[in-house]
């Protein structure tokens, strides 16, 4: 064979070799375009709290207060204190014009004496009555007087009893009558019941009070020292509310502030508001520095399960899996790969829920994947899978 000869058939075996690469090359290519590779989006498992709660409006009100009335009729003669002043047990409040009562108690008094004088005149009555009869009684026995004289003489001896037992029965109604119209008269002074803070007024000096039929109210007096929060709850929420569980509110005036308490109780009549039916929630609340007004909105949360530095996956992992259910979940392997791992869920909230079997903290959980449209880059934040 000369020596063209052979170079002509080594440049085609060369040739050969090199259409298959490129055809090996382009299969390569056009496999890797047709197969888009897989990416995952994942979330790692933490550790930290979570908590199950009700969430409701509350108002605040004070846990103990008192309206302050009138027990008796009259003009306001005076007030003595003015809204927000703290006042102490049995501090003199306002003062009722006491014309009225003390004319009412002269009349009494003076009808007492009356009748004790009457009750004194009959006394000596009743005693001459008794000797008559005595001595009347005594004739008879000896024959000197007729058997009717004595009679006659126990028969005045028994009505003046009677008057002087009326009269006597008179002088304890008239005692009464005193005592009460002493009293009505210390009811123009009306003094405070409680300590606390005088919260509002509804009646102004000069005006005329008729207690005759209901006790008119002046005014109220609060301690502010301790609050309670009205919490409504819905009907659908209630049945997992107990006596005892913590819970916690926030006001408009600072929403980064938590206060804390426990559910002291719950109303069972309940109260329809728009149509839907709420029930009130009742729990207290230390207030020593007065922050907290009467009236004022609270945004409630009533825990009804917590747990504590727990393993914790978005609540979005798990959809619509319940407390204290198994479920499976994908979980990103080292090697990039997924499997399936059935775990059972704890406490449950809207952001996080607690998982107590089947993951360890820092492994990924799969939320979703993703096709890269270029399998040599990966999307920010994402893990490569096979």
């Amino acid at each position: 064979m000369n020596l063209p000869s052979l170079l002509h058939r080594l440049g085609l075996w060369l040739m050969g070799v090199l259409l298959v690469i490129a055809a090996a090359g382009i299969f390569w290519y056009l496999s890797a375009r047709g197969q888009s590779q897989v990416q995952y989006a994942t979330v790692p498992v933490k550790r930290g709290n979570v908590e199950n709660t009700i969430v409701a409006a509350g108002i605040l009100q004070p846990v103990r207060y008192v309206d302050v009335g009138a027990q008796t009729s009259g003009q306001i003669k005076s007030l003595k204190v003015k809204r927000g002043d703290r006042v102490e047990k049995d501090q003199l409040l306002a003062e009722i014009d006491p014309a009225l009562a003390s004319s009412a108690l002269t009349a009494a008094q003076a009808m007492l004496e009356n009748l004790t004088a009457q009750r004194e005149a009959k006394r000596a009555q009743l005693l001459l009555a008794r000797q008559q009869l005595d001595r009347n009684e005594y004739l008879v026995k000896r024959g000197l007087i007729a058997a009717s004289e004595a009679d006659i003489a126990r028969a005045a001896y028994n009505t003046t009893f009677a008057e002087f037992d009326s009269l006597s029965s008179q002088i304890k109604q008239a005692e009464a009558v005193i005592a009460t119209a002493r009293a009505n008269l210390g009811y123009t002074k009306i003094t405070a019941p409680m300590e606390g803070k005088v919260v509002s007024i509804t009646t102004l000096e000069g005006q005329t009070v008729n207690a005759n039929q209901q006790a008119p109210i002046l005014l109220r007096i609060a301690d502010l020292n301790t609050m309670a929060v009205w919490a409504q709850v819905s009907e659908a929420d209630v049945v997992r509310v107990k006596v005892g569980q913590d819970v916690y509110f926030t006001v408009l005036g600072q929403p980064e502030r938590r206060r804390y308490g426990k559910v002291r109780q719950i109303l069972p009549a309940p109260e329809l508001i728009n149509n839907v039916v709420f029930y009130n929630v009742l729990f207290d609340v230390p207030n020593p520095q007065e922050e907290l007004k009467i009236q004022m909105t609270a945004q409630v949360f009533i825990v009804v399960a917590q747990a504590k530095g727990t393993l914790l996956i978005p609540t979005a992992a798990i959809g619509n899996a319940s407390e204290g259910a198994r479920i499976q979940v994908r979980v990103l392997k080292a090697d990039g790969g997924v499997e399936l791992r059935t775990i059972k869920i704890g406490v449950k909230s809207e952001i996080a829920a607690q998982v107590t079997e089947g993951l360890k903290e820092g492994e990924q959980v799969v939320i979703g994947e993703i096709k890269a449209k270029d399998p040599t880059k990966s999307a920010p934040g994402l893990k490569k899978g096979p």
